[in-house]
């Protein structure tokens, strides 16, 4: 008899957006006349990169004849794509990496819930909260997040509130945690940490033996400064930190599927007799047993958005949809909501109307503006009595909604 991995069963029923999905559904065979606008999701709606696009034909060109027919290509990615990615992601930053140190995946939501494998099951974690699920989920799948209690929170977790009454800035742990994850530009409130604020962690990682896992899938959109866009920027950090970031957003490969991990040669852990083991290898030899590597014709298109062509057109995209951000914030501003984010990320993190939760501002939303949001709760304790919103819609989409909302 086959045995269950019963920490599954300690699942909530279904994924967050998928009881999004049901909301809708159901919304939709009561009202089949409304048009509703979709903010929930963060699926980005402007195409690929024109750059992109003529990349990938050549690539599929290149497949159609077996002089230059490409097979199973390197697990780890091939050089001109990650040679590329060093070149212009963290050389002008005054990173170094060596090209064994990034490895190509098939995107961002894999890369965090698939690291998790290098670790013990009970390593102690700290997550931000509110915090994008698949980092809680991945963990409970392998027991590490402990039991569930009836306040919303996991037992081996400690919660690091960001709201308003702290800007939205983590307090540092008064205690020791093996294993913490940080996201900045941040999902869901779209906010963002300062270079000395993200140094106080690194510090505190060096001070108490602990890893970082660093999501950067948003930092295309950072233009402020004195806001980092790699976690390597901090001195220290390629000692304790590993860094996860996708095309997905800067360049629209949501439904191509790429991006990328970095776990420098430094960054080590421990086993039970105390020997320091780094986690280069041990992720290098995780890929090649359980991934066969991003298509060949993907990683083309992915190196193409580096080109001058790529980057310009990248630029653009994104500077479209940070309009869309400042349109919104702005909007509801006016409107009377406190809002926060869509500066430096392109989500908007709105609080509900003072005694309404989330999913009562969500219904709102949907049963009088037609409009779909994410439930801020659905990310975690600190977020209820908030929704988020995302800039990734049309223009005219982004507008509409913005109307609506000013009329409810």
């Amino acid at each position: 008899m086959a045995l269950l991995n019963e920490h599954f069963l300690k699942l909530k029923g279904s994924y967050l957006f998928s009881d999004i999905a049901k909301k809708v559904k159901a919304y939709q065979v009561t009202h089949p006349g409304e048009q509703i606008i979709r903010l929930g999701i963060g699926d980005v709606t402007r195409p690929l990169p024109q750059a992109s696009i003529e990349a990938m034909h050549r690539a599929v060109d290149e497949m159609a004849s077996s002089a230059t027919f490409h097979g199973y290509g390197p697990e780890q990615g091939y050089d001109f794509l990650i040679e590329t990615i060093i070149k212009h992601d963290f050389a002008p930053r005054g990173i170094q990496l060596s090209p064994s140190e990034v490895f190509i995946s098939d995107g961002a939501k894999s890369d965090t819930g698939n690291i998790g494998e290098l670790l013990r099951w009970d390593n102690s974690m700290g997550i931000t909260d509110p915090v994008y699920p698949a980092y809680i989920d991945s963990n409970v799948m392998c027991g590490r997040a402990g039991t569930l209690g009836e306040d919303g929170r996991w037992s081996n977790i400690t919660y690091l509130p960001c709201t308003a009454a702290n800007g939205f800035v983590p307090a540092i742990p008064g205690h020791r945690i093996d294993l913490i994850y940080l996201c900045y530009p941040n999902n869901p409130t779209g906010t963002t940490l300062t270079r000395d604020q993200l140094k106080q962690w690194v510090d505190y990682a060096l001070a108490n033996d602990t890893l970082i896992i660093f999501d950067a899938a948003y930092e295309a959109y950072i233009h402020d400064d004195d806001v980092p866009h790699s976690i390597y920027e901090i001195r220290g950090a390629k000692k304790v930190a590993i860094e996860i970031r996708s095309f997905s957003k800067t360049a629209g490969f949501t439904g191509v599927r790429c991006g990328y991990t970095v776990v420098p040669k430094e960054v080590t852990a421990a086993t039970l007799d105390d020997e320091r083991v780094p986690l280069n290898p041990l992720w290098n030899r995780r890929q090649c047993t359980k991934f066969n590597g991003t298509s060949y014709i993907t990683q083309r298109g992915a190196e193409a958005v580096y080109s001058p062509e790529g980057r310009a057109q990248v630029k653009e995209t994104i500077a479209y949809y940070m309009e869309n951000a400042r349109t919104m914030r702005e909007g509801l501003t006016r409107a009377g909501y406190r809002v926060f984010g869509g500066i430096n990320a392109p989500y908007l993190w709105v609080q509900a109307p003072e005694g309404m939760t989330s999913w009562k501002f969500f219904d709102e939303l949907l049963y009088r503006a037609h409009i779909v949001s994410t439930p801020g709760v659905g990310f975690g304790p600190s977020g209820e009595g908030y929704l988020r919103l995302t800039a990734f819609g049309k223009r005219e989409d982004c507008e509409e909604a913005i109307r609506r909302i000013g009329k409810l």
